[in-house]
Formats: structure tokens, sequence, C-alpha cells
């Protein structure tokens, strides 16, 4: 163990969202933990020729304009490390010289249409659960390079790189895969913390695209020169692996106290609902329920299912603006807690929901189909969006405690949806548990708290590191309220 530092350091988050991306300082040190944001900026897809693309250079141009005012922010120019985290699977491929071979595809992208249809037929579903922990999710990086056989790219491809391992390639000039991210590709084995060979031979996918694994706290290098000058820091800058799935990164920063069994929900554009465990389960019940298994820090498994999440109430302003509404949101949620509760419901893990456009008529649809009253303005739309994902919440954390085993007393909501005081009060009602929000940042503080761990700014295992949070960040509560059985009587309709 390295000894402690005289005092409190300074690290650089950059955290990638799906609809915009940040980099943001931490100030670390015996007592201390303190996050500001440097710089944001937003991540806008783009659809050429009926493909939907990730912008990839205009996000590395972010993260250097991020990296540049960090510089100014720091002492001397210099953070104490780098750490990135990003969403999951989506990748670029790179030649024999480490040149990009064209944009990586987003995940909402068609192409993976029926590819897990398609994977059945090599591998039965429960015997590719039982290897990899994997949820049913058509867009896993296993589908997509499935779906990606036979195009250009990948005959000509030496290496693939997810998300944040690309942005580290570019940074640093050193390759590598980080576990926690591996782990969503459905080609890790979560039992070993390996790749699932077997896996990969029946879907001829060559793992020797795949760089060495490595894990959170390891040091990947150091800014390469052109990335100094280009900044403004001075060098030597360590960049450091990091729980680099965003999910990974946020449930390391839940707040949560090591004599309270916990859930946690990860919101944001999805909502991560589940428990973290010392083993995966792979049983065919767990299966059945689309619970996946994905690696967390210090060797965790973080046990949880996929809910649409926000993108429901994103696509909904976003078609309303189109057409000219421009509703405001604040307005919107408090028309909506006045609205009529649990009017209407929808399933808010239904794949019909996970494409972009006209959402609020996919959910009127939804709720005709159900025979329900279909929302009548705005307000009720909003109503039925987070009376849905309350719902869902209720569903995954009562799942996650059954087909785990483990006791959940208290439910913690981290990331953007803690902004959303309606939301985190329908979770605690629908859960019939209290609810800790907070913080919003929970992927940033993650990140910097293994950095900070890895730099010896800190010391301990997650509960340490947990504890450090609750003590310097503010939190709210919220508890249960209201009929109980109308929750129950809503998650029928769904179900039905």
């Amino acid at each position: 163990m390295s000894p402690s530092p005289p005092g409190p350091l300074s690290f650089a988050a950059v955290d990638l969202g799906a609809s915009s991306g940040r980099v943001m300082v931490g100030t670390v040190g015996p007592g201390t933990l303190e996050l500001r944001e440097a710089h944001r900026f937003p991540n806008r897809p783009v659809r050429a020729a009926g493909t939907l693309y990730w912008d990839i250079l205009g996000l590395y141009r972010g993260v250097l304009d991020g990296l540049r005012a960090v510089g100014r922010a720091v002492p001397e120019a210099r953070p104490a490390s780098v750490g990135i985290d990003s969403w999951a699977v989506d990748h670029g491929l790179l030649d024999a010289s480490g040149t990009l071979l064209g944009n990586p595809v987003h995940y909402r992208d068609g192409r993976t249409d029926g590819a897990a249809e398609r994977a059945a037929a090599v591998m039965p579903p429960k015997e590719l659960y039982a290897a990899t922990g994997l949820q049913h999710q058509p867009f896993n990086t296993l589908h997509q390079l499935t779906a990606a056989r036979g195009t250009v790219a990948p005959t000509v491809a030496r290496h693939l790189l997810l998300i944040p391992d690309l942005i580290a390639y570019w940074l640093t000039g050193e390759l590598g895969t980080e576990l926690t991210n591996a782990s969503t590709t459905q080609l890790i084995d979560p039992r070993t913390g390996d790749w699932a060979r077997d896996v990969a031979e029946a879907f001829d996918v060559d793992l020797s695209l795949f760089p060495p694994l490595r894990r959170p706290g390891d040091r990947i290098g150091e800014l390469l020169g052109d990335v100094l000058e280009e900044t403004g820091l001075t060098g030597p800058v360590p960049v450091t692996a990091v729980g680099s799935h965003d999910t990974a990164s946020a449930v390391a920063g839940v707040p949560a106290d090591g004599g309270r069994a916990f859930a946690y929900i990860a919101t944001g554009t999805w909502s991560l609902a589940g428990v973290e465990l010392e083993a995966p389960v792979l049983t065919e019940e767990s299966r059945r329920a689309n619970f996946t298994n994905e690696l967390g820090v210090d060797g965790t498994v973080r046990y949880l299912r996929n809910i649409m999440g926000l993108w429901l109430l994103q696509e909904c302003l976003r078609a309303w603006e189109a057409d000219g509404l421009r509703p405001e949101l604040g307005t919107l949620l408090r028309k909506a807690a006045k609205a009529p509760a649990l009017r209407s419901v929808v399933d808010a893990g239904d794949p019909g929901f996970l494409a972009p456009g006209r959402m609020p008529e996919r959910v009127a649809e939804a709720c005709r189909r159900t025979g329900q009253p279909v929302p009548r303005d705005p307000a009720e739309t909003v109503r039925c969006v987070l009376d849905s994902l309350a719902l869902a919440h209720r569903r995954a954390v009562a799942d996650a405690r059954r087909l785990s085993g483990r006791e959940v007393e208290v439910v913690h909501i981290v990331g953007g949806g803690v902004h959303n005081e309606l939301l985190c009060q329908l979770t605690a009602d629908a859960c019939g548990l209290p609810v800790v929000a907070g913080p919003a940042e929970a992927a940033a503080f993650g990140n910097v708290l293994v950095q900070a761990r890895a730099a010896g700014a800190v010391h301990g295992d997650l509960a340490e590191l947990r504890s450090l949070l609750r003590a310097t960040q503010p939190l709210r509560h919220h508890e249960p309220m209201g009929d109980r059985d109308a929750w129950r009587r809503a998650e029928a309709v769904v179900c039905a």
C-alpha cells in the first residue's frame, strides 16, 4: 500500500453518457471529497446512409476540451490521474496501424434486429446465459459482431476497443480491455472474470481482437506528448483504469451504509436496477426474468435488469418540441404530480420503446392495446411514464431479492433521476421501501474514488469509499406513502 500523500489530490473523471459527456474534477483526501464540473458537451449521434453512428471524434474533442479546462482548474495544471467511463457494448475497430476503421455504430441502430433470435440457432439461450450471465439484449457486443459479419471493417480489423478503451488509447497509445465493460460483451465468464472461450468459438469471434484485460485501479499509461500540448497539461499525467462501464462506476458511487442491505437504481437514459453480489446468479429462473450479471469494482457482480429509463421522457420531450410545443420540464412535472395516479401504465422494459421517434404516440398505443385510458395531454403522458418507471423499479427490486436471496432494506437512486423528485417518491411508494436519492454524479464519484485509491489519496474497500461519500455529499430521503394495493393492481396490468 502506498503512503498517503501530504494533502488532497485532484483527479479528472471523463464520464461519457448517451446524451452528453462531461469532464469532472474530483478533489480527494482524508475526510475530503469534492466534485466540480470542468466541461460538459453534447453527445449527438449521427444518421448517415441509413446507419446510426456515434460522433466519436466529436466526443474526443469534448474530452480534450475538458482536460484543457481541468488544467486551468488544478494546481500546476497537473491532475494526479485521469479516468474514463462510458456506456457499454459499443466499440471501434482498428487496423494494424491503429487507425480507426469508421465511426462506431450506435447500439440503437437497427442492424441487430433479430440478432438474438439468430444467435439461438448457434447456442441455446439457456446455455449462453449459463456461460456469460448476460440478459437478453439485441445490442450486446456479441450480436453486433454477428450482425457486422461479411462487411469490410471486421475483415481487416486487428483490434477491437470498447468506447472508453478507445478514448484511453488515443490519450496514451496503450491498448487494453477494461473488465467491467468487457463483461457487457456477452463474451466474459462472470465466474472467472476471463473470456468465455467456448462462446467465442461457437460464434466464430476472434478473441485476439481484444487487447489484454485490465481491471479498475490498473495503470493504463500516461498522456501522450501531443495530448499534453493540445490540453496545456503539465506531464507526466497518468491514466488509470476505473470501472469503465459507467454503471460500474455509478454503483461504486452508491453511498450505501455497509450495515444496511441495499438495492440500487442507476438512473439516466436507462434505469439499471438491482443488487450487488459476490457471485453471479446463473439459474434458468434468472435468465427468464432477464437479469444480467455484469462485473463491478473489487470483484463484485452487478446483478441487475435494464429498464428503458428516462429515455422515455427524453423522447417525449423531443417529440413535443418537434411539434412546436416546447413544454418546460419543471412545469410538466408539477402538473404530472397532480394528475391521477396509476391511471395508465406501460411496460418500461418493452423493447418496442428502444428505437428513437414519436414516443408519445407509442406510449398512447401501448395504453390503448392494454385497454387502459389513453393520456389526454403531455402532463398525463409524463405521469404515465413516471408511474411506469416506478412500477418497473418495483418489479426489478423485488425480482432481484427473490432470485439472489439478498435482502433489501433501502433503495439507493443515483444518476440523473435524482433531480426528478416525483420519480424518486413514486419509486419509494411502489417499492414500499425507503429511497435515498443522490448523488446525481455517482459515475463521476465512483470514477474519482477508484483513481484516488490507486494514487493512495484514500484507502480501503468499497464500504470505506462509500462512507466518504455519505459523510460529504447531500442526500435526500423519501419514505413510502400511499396505497400499496394500487401498485399491485397496476403490476397485474403490466404483467398480464
